[in-house]
């Protein structure tokens, strides 16, 4: 795939939303939506290309690095940071000077699956975070990184690094790289549809006419 085939995916995911994504990926029967991530910082929608981050819990292995750091300073303004953390909420995954990096590099956002703290400060630095939830206390002492930017799972969803993501105010799903133009092509035609209904409920033709059988129907290409 060329650079420039790479931005114009990331320019299509742009104009789609999270739900029109789900549609797609079930259509296709892909296992992509990750359930119970909510924006925790901006309301800002997120798309972009993942660069992942697995933590695990701390068994006392000398680490020369802080979990996270590598992916940051790898990122670039393409990237979304996605750290993988087993949903855990009793201890962050994620924490200001990440998010202060996050932002220098040009991140787009970062997803957790697991707790983040400091989200004061992502919120006033304006990157978005979706994550479990949050808490103040510190992963030191008690979580390291085990890897990076290696496949991981979020909320039982696969994820490799250059896959894709999108988060907004309605959940966050994951396109599979080898894909990614099939699942744009099909949210494409949905979100089409799904334009003529609203043109046609704007102009006061009655909803159970709009929303008929159709509407279960309206996922099958055509």
């Amino acid at each position: 795939m060329t650079q420039q085939s790479r931005a114009d995916d990331l320019a299509r995911l742009a104009r789609l939303d999270c739900c029109a994504v789900s549609d797609a990926l079930d259509a296709l029967g892909i296992s992509g939506l990750a359930q119970g991530l909510s924006a925790f910082s901006t309301q800002e929608k997120v798309t972009g290309r993942v660069i992942t981050v697995q933590l695990c819990e701390d068994d006392g292995r000398a680490s020369k690095r802080h979990l996270g750091t590598s992916a940051v300073d790898a990122a670039g303004p393409d990237d979304v940071i996605v750290v993988a953390h087993g949903g855990r909420l009793d201890v962050a995954g994620w924490g200001g000077i990440l998010a202060l990096g996050a932002k220098r590099q040009g991140v787009r956002g970062v997803v957790i699956h697991g707790a983040c703290r400091d989200i004061d400060e992502a919120r006033e630095m304006g990157l978005p975070v979706y994550a479990s939830g949050t808490t103040a206390r510190t992963a030191r002492g008690r979580v390291i990184e085990q890897d990076w930017n290696v496949q991981v799972t979020i909320a039982d969803v696969t994820v490799s690094p250059a896959d894709l993501v999108i988060a907004d105010g309605s959940g966050v799903a994951f396109i599979p790289s080898g894909r990614v133009e099939e699942v744009l092509e099909r949210a494409e035609m949905i979100v089409r549809k799904e334009q003529l209904m609203a043109d046609a409920v704007r102009s006061g033709k009655p909803l159970v006419e709009v929303m008929g059988a159709d509407y279960e129907t309206m996922l099958k290409k055509g």
